[in-house]
C-alpha cells in the first residue's frame, strides 16, 4: 500500500485526533472544539483511511488508542503543541499571553502554592487557558504535552532542564500524642529506635544526615515498617500518630501552628531542598512559560 505524502493529509485531522486523545472520547472532543460529533468522526475516519491503519478501538462508552494511534500521538503531539505555542506567541499583542499553559506538580504543592499563584496569574492574563495536572509521580513531559513541571526536593536526573526557584528547610516532626507515647529523642541516633515513616519518592528515604551548630555531623539509618509515595499522605500519617518523619517547612507550617505537630531535635538541621521549575528537553521556552516561572518565583518570595 502506498502511504500518503504529508502534503496530502489535512493537518486539521491531526488536530481533531489530538483533541480526541486529550478528551478521551469523540463527544468530549466535539464539546472542546465546539463542533458536531459527526464532524469529528468524519475527520478521524478520513485520517485512518489515508494512513491505512486504525487509530482508535471504539466501544459504546469510550475510545482507546491502538498501537498505531499511540505511535502517531507520540510523534505529532509535541509538534502540535510547539506550533500552537509559536502561533500564540506570534499573535501576542503588547505582551498579552494566550493559548494553553499545561503545568504539572504534586497535589500538595498545587494546593499550597502553585494553585493560588495560578489564580492570580490567570486574572492578569484573561486570554490564557490553564491546564493544571497533579500527581506525585514524575510525568513524561514530552509525551503528555506538558509545558512546565514543579518539583520539590532533589532532582535525580541531572540532565533535566531545571531552574531552582528557592530553597527550603526540613525538620523531623511527630504528633503530640506520639511524643507522649514514645518520648522525645535527645540525639539523632535515638530516631532509629522510633517508627520512621519513609517517603518512597526520595532517593534514600531511610538514610538521613543531621548537622549541629557546633559543626558535628551524624548520619542515621532509620527503621521503617511503613512507607508512602506522596507528601500529603505522609503528613496525614504523622498527624494521626503513626510515627515520625521529615517534612519541609511549607508542608508542616499550618500543622505546627495548630499544634497537630511538634518539632523533634530542633538544634539539629537536615540538608536543605529546592523548589524547581522543570522544562521539557530540547524546546524553545514560550513566553507564557517564562512569565509564569517569574511570577511564581515572586509569589514564593512573598510567603
Amino acid at each position: 500500500m502506498t502511504m500518503p505524502l504529508p502534503d496530502q493529509i489535512d493537518l486539521n485531522s491531526l488536530t481533531y485526533f489530538d483533541c480526541v486523545v486529550e478528551a478521551g472520547s469523540f463527544t468530549g472532543a466535539a464539546d472542546r472544539l465546539g463542533v458536531a460529533k459527526a464532524k469529528i468522526s468524519v475527520q478521524i475516519a478520513r485520517l485512518e483511511r489515508q494512513l491505512g491503519v486504525a487509530l482508535f478501538t471504539r466501544t459504546t462508552r469510550q475510545v482507546s488508542l491502538t498501537d498505531a494511534g499511540r505511535a502517531l500521538i507520540a510523534q505529532c503531539q509535541p509538534l502540535l503543541r510547539g506550533l500552537s505555542d509559536a502561533l500564540a506567541e506570534a499573535g501576542n499583542d503588547q505582551g498579552e499571553l494566550s493559548g494553553m499553559l499545561r503545568i504539572t506538580t504534586t497535589a500538595l504543592q498545587a494546593a499550597q502554592s502553585v494553585g493560588p499563584a495560578l489564580v492570580e496569574f490567570a486574572a492578569l492574563h484573561p486570554r490564557l487557558q490553564i491546564d493544571l495536572r497533579t500527581g506525585d509521580k514524575v510525568a513524561d513531559m514530552v509525551a503528555e504535552g506538558i509545558d512546565l513541571a514543579f518539583r520539590m526536593g532533589w532532582l535525580r536526573d541531572s540532565t533535566q532542564r531545571a531552574i531552582k526557584l528557592r530553597e527550603f528547610s526540613q525538620f523531623v516532626v511527630a504528633s503530640p500524642e506520639y511524643v507522649k507515647r514514645r518520648g522525645k529523642p535527645k540525639r539523632p541516633e535515638h530516631l532509629a529506635q522510633l517508627d520512621w515513616l519513609a517517603l518512597s519518592l526520595l532517593p534514600t528515604p531511610l538514610t538521613w544526615k543531621f548537622s549541629h551548630a557546633d559543626g558535628k555531623d551524624v548520619t542515621v539509618h532509620m527503621q521503617s515498617r511503613m512507607q508512602v509515595d506522596a507528601p500529603s499522605a505522609l503528613l496525614a500519617l504523622i498527624e494521626h500518630g503513626a510515627g515520625i518523619s521529615a517534612l519541609e517547612e511549607m508542608t508542616m507550617k499550618e500543622s505546627l501552628a495548630a499544634g497537630r505537630l511538634v518539632k523533634l531535635l530542633p538544634a539539629w538541621s537536615l540538608q536543605k531542598g529546592g523548589v524547581y521549575a522543570v522544562l521539557p528537553p530540547g524546546r524553545h521556552v514560550p513566553a507564557k512559560v517564562r512569565a509564569f516561572i517569574d511570577f511564581y518565583r515572586t509569589y514564593l518570595a512573598r510567603r
